[in-house]
């Protein structure tokens, strides 16, 4: 794999982010990982698919789908109501601690790499007659657990010379091996990146999500 330097790295970085306010698209990321990771943190992962919170939950994961570009185009959300999510928010909440700690520094372990697949498949299964694409199933997983990149035109795009086509696990492997060769670079600035939170629009502690 290539090097890049600090400063590629660098200036990539801080373009998705530049201008990312409250009221930007790109925010509508921030709003719902902070959604999931709270329930994640305070350890009540069950609550976000209870008659009481599933609606928000829908809705929270629906809008950033939205904001992100879910729905429009041909795409079978648009002429769906954020119930079509139910389904995908009971499969989250299931999910095990160790699958929310993972990110591309800990691929290689334990099988997570597996994991992130049968996570796919699983959605996929829930959407079957709906035929969910990679784009839609990658973003869901970035928005809630910041564990995979979304695998859209850009990022395809990006990373075709490293044979990232499709959401599998040679495209994982491909990731793995970049963020090797460039992990004290991406890391020093992942630690940099945070969140922003709704209510005061203030960065969070919160860092945003995947390394890559």
């Amino acid at each position: 794999m290539k090097l890049l330097t600090a400063q590629q790295i660098g200036s990539n970085v801080e373009k998705f982010r530049e201008g990312v306010t409250p009221w930007e698209r790109d925010a509508s990321f921030d709003y719902c990982f902070n959604y999931f990771q709270q329930f994640r943190e305070e350890g009540r992962l069950n609550d976000l698919k209870t008659p009481e919170r599933v609606q928000e939950s829908c809705l929270q994961l629906g809008f950033y789908l939205a904001s992100w570009g879910m729905y429009r185009g041909s795409g079978f959300l648009l002429k769906k109501s954020a119930k079509i999510l139910e389904p995908i928010i009971g499969l989250i909440a299931n999910q095990p601690t160790g699958f929310w700690e993972i990110d591309v520094d800990s691929y290689t372990q334990d099988n997570n790499i597996q994991s992130l697949l049968e996570f796919k498949t699983e959605i996929v299964s829930l959407l079957e007659d709906k035929k969910p694409t990679d784009v839609l199933v990658t973003k869901i997983m970035l928005g809630v657990f910041g564990n995979v990149p979304a695998f859209d035109t850009n990022f395809r795009k990006g990373f075709k010379a490293h044979g990232c086509c499709t959401f599998g696990k040679e495209s994982l492997k491909a990731i793995v091996d970049f963020y090797r060769d460039n992990s004290q670079i991406i890391d020093d600035y992942y630690w940099k990146t945070h969140t922003i939170d709704f209510n005061t629009g203030e960065k969070t502690s919160r860092v945003c999500a995947t390394r890559v």
